[in-house]
């Protein structure tokens, strides 16, 4: 098996690139049979005329992101290093430090597949020579409003009041405005948006009192909340996505796959999804034992933290049509804003995987 190359970095600001996701109660339920929602429950076995073949084994390297975008691969990235049963590929996944690496690996070679800001993944598609496909939806809603006056519970509470946040421009920002915006806030005409360079000036700001509402992805919320008594949980952006759009979510993390890859190795994409469903659905019901191997890869720095923050992430498989309409509503809010925050123009039917 290979040995997974670990680059521990800090969780960046993701800038343009930059995503973090929303709920939607289709995403819990299992779809038809050409989408696919789950619980992770997927058939290995092949059948053919009664007898019963494993699919053949191929191997993937695949990149992910700090965060909320890696958890959905630890089962994947356990597999690199002890053998599992439950999984048919070999992979060898490599946590980077910034979107940035992605485009460049992609584009070389380097890796096959990787875990990206579903934004992200439409600026590849837009400017990667050879393009990508999106294969699935990991992640959905992971940002909240955290407050440390007690006086924030509805969007209408924050008229007035300054948030601060990180990524100008990025979709976190994107994302907020459209809430704000839905709620009949404008913003920064009556709520004002401060930003910093990074997660952590946010989180020691809210400690010293100089910040007193901040926007935060996970595991920072959740950091921050059990380390500081003084700052409550005020409002889940997911949730409040979904009050203004019930149709689609708030959809933080693709998995895209270079698209000379996906023709010449369509068995390993077949494999890979039904591995992935695996893993989303051991993270969705064995919360430590995620936690533990979050730990240990170096994605959230200890299983406090993670055994909270995990739930909070949404980790979702989601495909086919759910898929791509939650994507292209998503994109189309994005891009409605900042056309360069999906690449300049929305992708094709060609983006999606239709197997």
């Amino acid at each position: 098996m290979k040995r997974i190359t670990l680059l521990l970095a800090i969780f960046v600001a993701l800038m343009i690139f930059a995503a973090c996701g929303g709920n939607n109660d289709d995403a819990s339920n299992n779809g038809a049979s050409n989408d696919t929602t789950t619980n992770g429950t997927v058939d290995n076995d092949v059948t053919t005329g009664g007898t019963i073949t494993a699919p053949e084994s191929h191997h993937i390297n695949m990149a992910v992101l700090p965060g909320p975008s890696a958890i959905g691969s630890l089962l994947l990235m356990d597999a690199a290093v002890v053998d599992n049963d439950a999984v048919i590929n070999t992979y060898n996944i490599q946590v980077l430090g910034s979107p940035e690496e992605v485009g460049p690996m992609l584009a070389q070679g380097l890796i096959d597949i990787a875990a990206v800001p579903t934004n992200m993944a439409s600026v590849l598609y837009n400017n990667l020579p050879d393009g990508v496909t999106v294969l699935a939806l990991s992640t959905m809603g992971v940002l909240h409003i955290l407050d440390t006056t007690g006086e924030i519970s509805s969007m209408e509470d924050l008229r007035g009041r300054t948030i601060h946040l990180s990524g100008m421009g990025a979709a976190p920002e994107l994302a907020l405005n459209y809430v704000l915006t839905m709620n009949n806030l404008e913003p920064n005409v009556d709520v004002y948006l401060e930003f910093h360079g990074e997660q952590p000036q946010i989180a020691a700001l809210l400690s010293q009192g100089v910040a007193e509402i901040a926007l935060l992805p996970e595991p920072f919320a959740t950091t921050v909340l059990m380390q500081n008594e003084h700052v409550s949980h005020a409002l889940d952006l997911t949730e409040e996505w979904g009050r203004v759009q019930p149709d689609y979510g708030l959809v933080m993390t693709a998995i895209v796959v270079r698209n000379a890859f996906l023709a010449e190795n369509p068995q390993a994409i077949e494999n890979f999804l039904n591995d992935f469903a695996h893993s989303i659905s051991f993270v969705q019901n064995n919360v430590d034992g995620a936690a533990a191997l979050a730990v240990e890869f170096g994605i959230i720095p200890n299983e406090n933290i993670a055994n909270q923050a995990i739930p909070r992430t949404n980790q979702v498989f989601i495909t086919g049509a759910d898929m791509e309409r939650y994507i292209m509503g998503y994109l189309t809010v994005l891009h409605g804003q900042l056309p360069q925050s999906v690449g300049g123009s929305l992708p094709s039917e060609n983006f999606f995987y239709r197997p």
